[in-house]
């Protein structure tokens, strides 16, 4: 964490939407609003039933900064996440029931204005570092948005930013785990996306390493803002990255609680600790208690 600092009075509060903890946030018109309305989601089962795992959930993101989803494992984040970047599992209707727009317009398939990163970063083995973080201008749409001579200039730095500067020319099997984790967030980042979508990212790595990349992930955001969903089941993570915390129930999965944090990024050691965080992890984990969880939540602090 950074130096210590005394703790904000204004720590948290219930809210629609958290201002102020992302640079120029005040532009939010120039970012794709994301609107899901209703958003029910079955599954059929081997017995000839249904399961529910999204069950009426209403949410609208039409500003720069990081929303956390944070809920149980299991509880239907990722297939809420899925749905905001498009991604349809074949022979399912998805959503079941419901609504998902994207700066308006109905979101049923890839959008140009969403890039998703997972927890498995994926980088291809046979690829160097720099081949590997180009990859997405070698899809037609990408083609098209970049012209050739900007590609080799963004990724040169992109990589300079994730402090990969002087690994372009190294295979994945070369790095560590944490050093392709920031691989996979420079080949979202090159793209300069209004909307980065992004499912437990840092959940593999160690404790150090994940700190390291949240730490990364906000100064990122500062120089080059969008609307940042963010999916954990880790409670500290939430509160480390977080502008809104939206806590979600156990399967099947409702908006329990809207949380807005005004604390700016990187946050200190004494904020963290502080009497109102402790009452706003209480608060969190209360929720969970009242959706009778059985997935698993992660308190790292």
């Amino acid at each position: 964490m950074t130096a210590e600092a005394e703790p904000s009075a204004d720590t948290a509060s219930p809210a629609a939407s958290a201002e102020g903890a992302v640079a120029h946030a005040d532009a939010a018109s120039d970012f794709p609003s994301i609107e899901l309305s209703g958003i029910v989601q079955e599954y059929p089962t081997p017995d000839g039933k249904t399961l529910r795992v999204l069950d009426g959930v209403d949410l609208t993101l039409d500003r720069p900064g990081i929303t956390m989803l944070l809920g149980p494992s299991g509880c239907g984040k990722s297939t809420l996440l899925r749905m905001m970047g498009g991604v349809r599992p074949t022979g399912v209707q998805t959503p079941t029931k419901g609504t998902v727009r994207i700066g308006g317009k109905p979101c049923d398939g890839p959008h140009e204005d969403a890039v998703m990163v997972f927890q498995r970063y994926a980088n291809r083995p046979d690829l160097s570092i720099h081949e590997n973080v180009a990859l997405p201008f070698r899809f037609s749409m990408w083609k098209k948005r970049v012209p050739r001579s900007e590609v080799k200039t963004r990724v040169r730095d992109i990589l300079a930013a994730v402090g990969l500067g002087d690994k372009h020319d190294l295979r994945p099997a070369q790095l560590s785990g944490g050093q392709n984790q920031r691989v996979a967030l420079a080949r979202a980042l090159v793209l300069r996306p209004r909307i980065l979508l992004m499912d437990e990212p840092f959940g593999a790595l160690d404790a150090q390493t994940r700190e390291e990349m949240q730490l990364l992930l906000g100064k990122l955001l500062v120089e080059n803002p969008c609307v940042v969903v963010f999916v954990t089941h880790d409670v500290s993570e939430a509160l480390v990255l977080g502008d809104r915390v939206l806590v979600l129930s156990a399967s099947p999965a409702k908006i329990v609680d809207d949380i807005a944090l005004d604390e700016p990024r990187p946050r200190s050691t004494a904020w963290l600790m502080s009497s109102a965080i402790v009452d706003v992890k209480d608060r969190v984990l209360e929720r969970l208690h009242e959706s009778r969880t059985h997935g698993q939540v992660r308190l790292s602090f």
